[in-house]
């Protein structure tokens, strides 16, 4: 996030609190839908607990999303560095931008792929071991 959510389509600085706020709430069509979706959610008894409505104009994000001046608040830097001290860092190095991303693969590790066996192995033989005893009349429901 950044400094305002109209500068970066993160929903809108104040609450929504019916359908027709986020209708006319001036964001994109993208940041309309995730506003709606909160709203719907939010409608929900299992999703109540999470109050998406309070929160739909913030894109179901309770916390702080926005950061102040930085003669009010702090800034990201400020929060980062004290992080840093506080890890036991003392030096701080400047970010690194990753600009080129290369695709190295999908799929599980050899551990997990011999895990992975393994269980379907354990499926297989449960299968079967059920398909044999509904078979036998040993299968009671």
């Amino acid at each position: 996030m950044s400094k305002g959510a109209s500068d970066t389509g993160a929903g809108t600085d104040r609450s929504l609190t019916t359908w027709d706020d986020i209708e006319l709430a001036p964001v994109s069509a993208h940041v309309r839908v995730l506003m709606r979706t909160c709203w719907r959610l939010g409608g929900l008894t299992e999703y109540e607990p999470l109050r998406l409505r309070a929160s739909a104009h913030t894109l179901g994000y309770r916390g702080h999303i926005l950061t102040k001046s930085r003669a009010y608040s702090t800034t990201y830097a400020a929060l980062r560095a004290q992080r840093a001290r506080h890890m036991g860092h003392a030096d701080l190095f400047d970010a690194v931008t990753e600009r080129h991303w290369r695709y190295v693969g999908s799929g599980h590790t050899p551990g997990a792929a011999l895990l992975a066996v393994g269980v379907a192995e354990d499926l297989a033989e449960s299968r079967r071991l059920g398909l044999e005893a509904r078979q036998e009349g040993e299968w009671v429901r």
